[in-house]
C-alpha cells in the first residue's frame, strides 16, 4: 500500500526524496521504498517525521490514507 499521506507531506514542504533521505540520514532508495508502503524502523520514521513536521506515529496508525481525510457525514 502507497503512503499517499507521505508523498503529500513532501510534496506540502517542496522536497525531493532525495532531500528528505539526505536531511533524515538515509538512502534514497529506501526514502522510496517507504513511500511505497514499506514499514520503516521507529527511529527512521521519527527522522522523517521531524523533517517533514508530523507526528512520527502516523506511519503505525491503520488506514492512515481513509482516516486523514475528513469525512463528510450525510446532511451535514
Amino acid at each position: 500500500m502507497k503512503n499517499h499521506w507521505l508523498v503529500m507531506q513532501r510534496n506540502n514542504k517542496e522536497y525531493t526524496q532525495a532531500q528528505v533521505a539526505r536531511l533524515s540520514g538515509i538512502e534514497r532508495s529506501y526514502y522510496t521504498k517507504i513511500e511505497n508502503g514499506t514499514m520503516p524502523s521507529v527511529k527512521v520514521a521519527q527522522r522523517i517525521a521531524k523533517v517533514l513536521n508530523f507526528d512520527w506515529t502516523l506511519f503505525f496508525v491503520e488506514n492512515r490514507d481513509k482516516t486523514s481525510r475528513k469525512q463528510k457525514r450525510p446532511f451535514e
